[in-house]
């Protein structure tokens, strides 16, 4: 077999494997085409079942949805007709008050204009009965001119005095029954005030001299003391400022001067002298000096005592060397320093009682008589010169009026300045606290009876119990038992004003009515 042959029949066979190949292929094509409807009719079927399920499930929902909305819609439509009926019953009822107040209105109106036509009437007849009466007044005033033979306008004087002397005696019974009242509770309070201070304070009263005496072991130590032509006694009186009276007081030399401070340097310097036995000059010098020394540290640690017992701090260290030197100066025989410290514990306790600050009434109490301390150096009235230390030493405007003001130096304008004045007359006025000259006592008991003795009326005066209290007696036709109450007022006003004291004055006006008779046979 030739080439050609084989290369024809390779054409054949090639030519055959493709056409059965393609006829291979068209069937595959076929069948898978036909397994593809196949599917395709399944999966549409799947899917109408299931659209089918779907839509039978969708309208069991929306009837269910519908029934529970009918529900629903039927409960609220049984409560809001529940509701409009319970309405509709209150309308009704709210119609038919009303209705009836309508009913009660008209009746009451009805009921009022019967009454205005009633009281129209009433008005005329009292109109008509007015008319009358003025008529039968005008007749009667006439008839009363006629017959007391004065004027209305006399008549009415007469009554207008016969009132007002009416008035002022039941003004004056009720001025006395108040006073009472209100004497009795202030005496009440003032006097349990009092005597809680009084109890809750008390001191031993200490005298002190005006002058300072000196003992001597014996009347030769007053050679020694005055020196050869005199020497040793100008040179103590030069070194201390205070007079030395050695007279024929026997074993006894004075020593006399204004400065407390330096008449008690020099008592302490003489007695050293005359205990040490060496009196010249020279030494009289180093022992003054160290005296002053001793004496500075004295006022210095009295000062902060004081201070200390009353519980103050803050107080300057100037003004507590001028509250020291207040124990060695007198005022009456009292000593100043006791009594500024009685004094600064009475107004704390009263201030406590009143619900005041204590403790700056204790301040104002220590600090009232400093001025006392320089009085005889300074010109003025201790109040002021006391006010200016204290204002100076960087003290409240408060305390510095209530120093300036204790005696009305200046007017008191606070309860602190009352306050201090009153705990200051209470100090210096009780029992033993001070001691007064027999003529200056002797004139203020007479200026008393005086002043009392001026008034209308008053028959005798009395003042008792050293001047604390003054009696009155007065003519009973002529005072009343209501003008005694006016006049024990004006006695009391008037001794303010023309009599200065310590503490308080009682006045005791004393009416007396006697009925006398006498029986015979």
């Amino acid at each position: 077999m030739n080439t050609y042959n084989i290369l024809i029949i390779a054409v054949i066979g090639f030519g055959l494997g493709f056409v059965i190949a393609y006829w291979v292929k068209g069937k595959i094509l076929a069948h898978k085409v036909k397994a593809a409807e196949q599917e395709s009719s399944r999966v549409l079927e799947d899917a109408k079942r299931k659209s089918e399920t779907l839509r039978k499930e969708a309208e069991l929902e929306v009837k269910d949805k519908l029934f529970r909305m009918k529900s629903d819609f039927d409960t609220e439509t049984k409560d809001t007709r529940s509701e409009l009926k319970k309405t509709e019953r209150r309308l009704i009822q709210k119609e038919e008050n009303i209705d009836r107040k309508a009913e009660q209105f008209e009746r009451r109106d009805r009921e009022i204009s019967r009454k205005e036509k009633s009281l129209a009437i009433k008005e005329e007849e009292i109109e008509c009965s007015e008319k009358k009466y003025n008529e039968l007044i005008e007749e009667q005033k006439s008839q009363l001119e006629k017959i007391s033979g004065l004027t209305a306008e006399q008549a009415k004087e007469l009554l207008i005095r016969a009132m007002e002397n009416e008035a002022r005696y039941e003004g004056a019974k009720l001025i006395k029954r108040i006073e009472n009242e209100n004497k009795e509770e202030a005496e009440k309070r003032a006097k349990k005030i009092m005597a809680t201070a009084i109890q809750r304070y008390a001191a031993d009263f200490v005298a002190e001299r005006t002058v300072s005496v000196v003992q001597l072991p014996s009347d030769e130590m007053k050679g020694r003391i005055i020196g050869r032509e005199g020497r040793n006694i100008r040179a103590l009186e030069a070194a201390t400022g205070i007079d030395l009276i050695i007279d024929d007081t026997p074993e006894a030399v004075i020593l006399s001067g204004f400065n407390p401070v330096r008449r008690e340097v020099a008592r302490l310097s003489l007695m050293r002298l005359i205990t040490d036995g060496r009196i010249h000059p020279a030494r009289i010098e180093d022992v003054v000096k160290k005296v002053g020394k001793e004496i500075d540290v004295a006022i210095k640690e009295a000062g902060e005592q004081a201070a200390f017992d009353l519980s103050l701090h803050g107080i300057h260290s100037e003004l507590i060397m001028y509250i020291g030197r207040l124990k060695y100066r007198t005022s009456y025989a009292q000593n100043v320093l006791q009594h500024s410290i009685e004094v600064g514990i009475l107004a704390g306790i009263i201030a406590s009682e009143l619900g005041l600050n204590s403790k700056l009434a204790r301040r104002m109490g220590l600090l009232h008589d400093i001025g006392k301390a320089i009085d005889h150096e300074v010109e003025g009235q201790h109040a002021v010169i006391g006010s200016n230390l204290a204002k100076k030493y960087g003290e409240t405007p408060k305390i510095v009026h209530a120093i300036a003001a204790h005696h009305e130096d200046v007017p008191p304008n606070s309860v602190y300045a009352l306050l201090i004045q009153a705990a200051d007359g209470l100090s210096g006025a009780r029992p033993g606290a001070r001691k007064e000259l027999i003529e200056n006592y002797i004139k203020r008991l007479e200026d008393l009876e005086k002043i009392a003795n001026s008034f209308r009326g008053v028959a005798n005066t009395y003042a008792i119990q050293a001047g604390r209290e003054i009696r009155v007696i007065v003519e009973s036709g002529i005072i009343s038992d209501e003008e005694a109450t006016l006049l024990s007022r004006d006695i009391a006003k008037k001794i303010e004003e023309s009599l200065t004291f310590p503490g308080q004055i009682k006045v005791t006006v004393i009416r007396e009515t006697r009925a006398v008779e006498y029986a015979n046979k």
